[in-house]
Formats: C-alpha cells, structure tokens, sequence
C-alpha cells in the first residue's frame, strides 16, 4: 500500500488512522532518513491511540512510553550502535507485551524484530517538491490487515 503525502499533516492523518485501528501486541516498524516524518508518523499514531501527552524522539532514552487506550511504546534506535545494547534495556518484554510498539529506525535492529510486523517506509520525493513523501506500508500476517482501510 503507497500514499504520496504532500505535507506533515497529511503524515499525521495516516498515523492517526493507523493509531485508531491499532491493537494491543503491535509492533510499527518505521524505516526512512533524517527528517522524512516519522516522528509525525507516530505523533498521529498517539493521537490515533487517545495519548494526551506531548510526543517526542526519545533519542537519548531509547524509549518514551506513554498511556492510552493502549500503551504505547515509542523506540529510536538511530544512535543503538551495538544490539545487545537494545536487548539489554528489556526490548523483547516491551514488544512482546500488550503495548503498542512504534519502533523508529527498525532497520538497525532487524534480527531483533517479530517476523509479523507493520512496516511503513517513508521517502523524501525531491523531485516534486521539499514536502512530498511516499510512504509504503507493508506487512505479515493477516493481524495488520486493518491498513486497509486507511484512506489519504
């Protein structure tokens, strides 16, 4: 499933889409450079799961968490240099738990992710303008076949 986005907003509504669609035991993988939306990705998806709180990147912490209609587990793994550093903060008991898990720069730790996953690829598009994004969403299993209904 593709969505060219022309602005942040429209980033968020897709999030915020998926948050409401969400259930307990989801694992969001999201892979895309510096500055493509994903933190805007997941703001929507907080939005989407009733989370009050104002979200931030929890560079520094690893990971945020947050209260909802479900928890919410909010990773950056872009400065996790070494995978036992991950394992070693409890990450299988975060993911494998009744929270919903948004992991941003999964590509870093893939060995560490469940095969059935949600997969959203964000890209810059350069050539349309600054704002656009494609973002590609993908995943295993039928638990996920909710993005389906998901409209721009």
């Amino acid at each position: 499933m593709e969505f060219i986005v022309d602005n942040v907003n429209k980033t968020f509504s897709i999030g915020e889409q998926i948050g409401r669609l969400c259930c307990a035991g989801d694992v969001i993988c999201l892979i895309g450079d510096l500055g493509t939306g994903k933190t805007h990705m997941t703001k929507g998806i907080a939005a989407g799961l009733k989370v009050n709180d104002y979200i931030t990147s929890p560079t520094f912490n690893i990971v945020n968490e947050y209260m909802g209609r479900l928890k919410l587990y909010h990773f950056d793994v872009y400065r996790v240099h070494d995978i036992d550093e991950i394992a070693a903060i409890g990450f299988d008991e975060y993911i494998f738990s009744d929270a919903v898990s948004v992991i941003e720069w999964s590509n870093y730790i893939e060995e560490l992710i469940p095969k059935e996953h949600l997969e959203i690829q964000i890209q810059k598009i350069p050539d349309i303008g600054d704002a656009f994004r494609k973002i590609t969403i993908n995943y295993t299993g039928d638990r996920y076949d909710y993005v389906k209904e998901i409209k721009l």
